[in-house]
């Protein structure tokens, strides 16, 4: 984001990527306190086509943006492709990663030694979840959520809305009902 009397940032930017698929109160824990840690810091939500989304990119774009938006020094933009490939397009200085439990170091430090070396000197800060997070993951929030389970207390109030539209029964039209209608 440039600033807005037109002279170049060259303060450092940080750079946190993720699916946030849905992004949960572990991922807002990491935003708070990498941006407290950076002078600018870049959400930066990845289309994984390996995954199988519960909102659209542009949708988890839209829920980030509402979720800092308290939060001046973060901007919220999405990528596609290798993450130092847009490390590199966006001059970032260092990638930020969240970590939850010890399988989780084993495969964010060979990423980050894999990024370093594609990067050619991109460092990754891995900040350890807060406690009260530790255990919350998207996919856990998703699973619980699937079976109906209360999330309200692992996603922001805003994101808690979002999927619960998602499980609300969709209207029906009344030529598709008569087209059903088995009477």
């Amino acid at each position: 984001m440039p600033p807005r009397n037109g002279s170049i940032d060259t303060s450092p930017l940080a750079v946190y990527p993720g699916s946030f698929d849905p992004v949960t109160n572990g991922h807002l824990d990491i935003i708070q306190r990498a941006a407290r840690c950076f002078p600018r810091l870049l959400v930066a939500v990845v289309a994984n086509p390996s995954k199988q989304p519960m909102f659209t990119l542009e949708r988890r774009v839209e829920l980030l943006r509402e979720v800092c938006a308290d939060m001046p020094n973060v901007e919220v933009d999405r990528f596609e492709g290798l993450l130092v490939e847009y490390v590199r397009r966006r001059q970032a200085q260092i990638i930020v990663k969240g970590l939850r439990i010890v399988s989780d170091f084993e495969h964010e430090f060979s990423m980050a030694v894999l990024n370093r070396k594609l990067r050619g000197g991109a460092d990754t800060m891995f900040v350890p979840a807060s406690i009260e997070y530790a255990y919350v993951s998207s996919s856990s929030v998703k699973e619980v959520f699937a079976l109906g389970g209360d999330i309200a207390d692992f996603v922001p109030p805003v994101v808690l809305r979002a999927m619960a539209a998602l499980r609300a029964p969709a209207v029906t039209s009344p030529a598709r009902r008569k087209e059903g209608d088995q009477s």
